[in-house]
């Protein structure tokens, strides 16, 4: 477990060097009282561990630029990759900025060379979401225009990924998150392209995507607040939380209306780590008994089966 005393955490994304876990995450003072203001004052946050669950907490990774700049406002969850062409890590994190009043997310880049050190890219590198597929302020009653969260991974059609938190430009108005998608060959240059999932499928975004191939099954994992999904996930799920689905390769279709919800009620924007003795899912607990905690969880050992999604190891 996680928990800084003087700080609220919750979304986070990992890297793996030399033997240790590398956390990033986000953290906000819990000097502000009211944790639903932590949205606007976070920075990212870094520990390293050898089981991902004794932590030593070392410097920030990531803080917001001066102004003017896309991240003006806050510094949001993000995804590290190693880049061996170039003997570098790669961060794409999502940005907000006080011009637009925060109202319109994009994704940024930054690069260090030992994981400590960040330095942010050229701005011109910023991606945004594409009107020719992905809603944009303004075009429905949503109440920001959302793309954010990546995810990067290396295809095995040679090129990079990264998935997105989007919103489809078309469908019912609640039910248009989708899973966003754009490629690069070298990790600086990116082409948007049109959502991997459809839209119309009961959630209205689904954040904090990843996909990995978990003992054989390929598994996208995202996450979706109870608010956030239409009547008919509300009437299908029950309640809000962590989601999974099968598809037959890491790149889809995915189906998400087969999507299924991870049987763990405070567990949220929960990530898929490898580990020596296999995947575990690990996350933030976000609401008990009404109440915000902000901390990561201990790690959960699971698997995945075709067609159902992650089963926890050692339980139903």
């Amino acid at each position: 477990m996680l928990r800084l005393p003087d700080s609220w955490v919750w979304d986070s994304w990992y890297a793996v060097a030399d033997g240790w876990h590398h956390a990033f995450y986000l953290r906000a003072s819990r000097g502000l009282r009211d944790p639903d203001r932590r949205h606007r004052h976070p920075s990212v946050g870094h520990a390293v561990s050898s089981d991902l669950r004794e932590w030593t907490v070392l410097p920030d990774a990531l803080a917001v630029s001066e102004s003017p700049a896309f991240d003006d406002w806050t510094t949001w969850t993000g995804s590290i990759v190693r880049d061996d062409a170039r003997s570098r890590w790669v961060m794409a994190y999502t940005g907000s900025s006080r011009a637009d009043g925060g109202l319109v997310q994009r994704i940024g880049f930054a690069t260090s060379l030992d994981l400590l050190t960040w330095d942010k890219t050229d701005p011109t590198t910023v991606l945004g979401a594409d009107p020719r597929w992905y809603e944009t302020l303004g075009t429905s009653d949503w109440f920001d225009e959302a793309w954010r969260d990546p995810f990067l991974f290396h295809g095995d059609d040679g090129r990079w990924h990264m998935y997105v938190t989007a919103r489809a430009n078309h469908g019912p108005v609640r039910g248009r998150g989708v899973v966003g998608h754009a490629t690069s060959l070298d990790l600086d240059t990116w082409t948007v392209h049109p959502p991997i999932t459809e839209p119309g499928r009961g959630f209205g975004q689904l954040e904090v995507t990843q996909v990995e191939i978990v003992n054989g099954v390929p598994t996208l994992v995202f996450c979706c607040c109870w608010p956030e999904l239409d009547d008919d996930g509300k009437a299908r799920h029950g309640a809000g939380g962590v989601f999974s689905v099968t598809g037959p390769s890491v790149l889809g279709p995915f189906d998400i209306a087969a999507a299924r919800r991870f049987p763990d009620a405070a567990l949220y924007a929960a990530r898929l780590v490898r580990m020596d003795a296999g995947w575990v899912l690990i996350g933030f607990a976000n609401e008990v008994n009404g109440q915000f905690v902000g901390e990561l969880m201990d790690p959960i050992p699971v698997t995945s089966r075709a067609g159902e999604g992650l089963v926890r190891l050692g339980g139903d």
